[in-house]
């Protein structure tokens, strides 16, 4: 990380800003100082510090650095609030005391950072959902810790650490915010339907051992597990959805044949194979950003918050940065774009829905006041 920060508007008044976002390295946040440097230079401000898996800054992708986006509302209130996953029984629990704590009838919008190793992201966000009667937009993602999968840090006001979960409300009718998510992911294969599962541990489709089957699939790349899981995902429609989700496998066992994946996967869901097609992962960030238009009746977003997957960015490489040239070529060049590589992205499908848990997308969330 370089020792200095690189300011893209001088003009800003720091006093002003009520909400800081910042998006860094997990080694970058072991000293105090970030923090407290970032609480002196914009005193009034809540500071939500998440680590990551690769920080965003216009169409530009770092690792090791920290990037830290300051908002100023003129005629939007805003409340953030924290839990940590061990004042409740389950993740479930902690999304619906995060809801009940926000919920007002001038509510517009959530936006959610959570904690992306120890909570279950599918229960976090069904516990959002519970309580979200009129299905306003929720969404946000899982934090990161670049490739390693082990320790993922968020805090709000403080030095961030493992287990929390923070949610910033948006209130007032001012407030536009967009939002879109897209994988472009190709599906091949029969679909098969999860016959036995333990929320996001995979045992059988159809009967038969799930990693045999997966194997089938993958051929040669087999001998590759688990770093080559990331180039096939699993495609899954939940009971009651025509829409799929993607789900990422994280690890396989050998020696008890099965599969832990990024998000739970209930019985009775059907499930396809998805390959990597470079170019449609590229193009699905243009989708994703007309998505955000469209939601907000093509109203020019003045900040847009990217978040995608890790899994992406490891398969993507050096294209990395070509999804956020695809997302910066639909917003246009005022448009100020932060954002960060995670580990479970959350959005709703489309306009007035409920979110979801995605892995392997590109979601994006704008902001615009009126």
């Amino acid at each position: 990380m370089n020792e200095k920060w690189v300011d893209y508007n001088s003009a800003l008044n720091a006093a002003k800003c009520q909400l800081v976002l910042v998006f860094g390295s997990p080694d970058c946040f072991v000293e105090q100082e970030v923090f407290e440097y970032l609480k002196k230079y914009y005193p009034n401000a809540d500071i939500l510090l998440s680590s990551t898996a690769g920080e965003i800054i216009n169409d530009q992708v770092y690792d090791n650095s920290i990037v830290a986006t300051a908002i100023e509302f003129e005629k939007t209130e805003i409340l953030c609030v924290e839990t940590n996953i061990c004042k409740h029984i389950n993740s479930f629990e902690a999304g619906n005391y995060l809801i009940n704590q926000l919920n007002r009838d001038d509510l517009s919008g959530i936006l959610v950072i959570s904690d992306g190793t120890i909570i279950n992201g599918s229960e976090l966000v069904e516990g959002f959902n519970h309580g979200n009667h009129r299905n306003i937009p929720i969404t946000g993602g899982l934090a990161g810790d670049g490739e390693t999968f082990q320790h993922t840090l968020t805090g709000l006001n403080e030095k961030p650490f493992g287990g929390n979960v923070i949610a910033v409300g948006f209130y007032g009718d001012n407030i536009q915010i967009g939002h879109g998510s897209f994988g472009g992911w190709d599906e091949f294969g029969h679909e098969r339907i999860v016959t036995r599962s333990d929320q996001n541990i995979l045992y059988e489709m159809d009967d038969k051992n799930a990693l045999d089957l997966y194997k089938q699939y993958l051929g040669g790349y087999a001998k590759d597990l688990p770093g080559a899981a990331l180039h096939f995902p699993l495609s899954i429609k939940l009971k009651g959805t025509d829409k799929p989700v993607i789900r990422t496998v994280l690890s396989v066992d050998n020696e008890q044949k099965l599969m832990t994946f990024a998000g739970n996967l209930p019985e009775g869901s059907t499930v396809r194979l998805m390959k990597a097609n470079f170019n449609k992962l590229i193009a699905a960030a243009s989708t994703a950003a007309g998505d955000c238009l469209t939601s907000v009746n093509d109203l020019q977003p003045e900040l847009a918050i990217l978040t995608s997957c890790i899994g992406r960015k490891l398969i993507l490489q050096e294209r990395t940065e070509e999804e956020l040239e695809a997302a910066r070529e639909i917003f246009g060049a005022t448009t100020m774009i932060t954002g960060f590589y995670s580990y479970g992205e959350i959005s709703p499908f489309e306009k007035g829905t409920l979110c979801e848990l995605h892995n392997q997308t590109m979601t994006i969330t704008t902001f615009t006041e009126n």
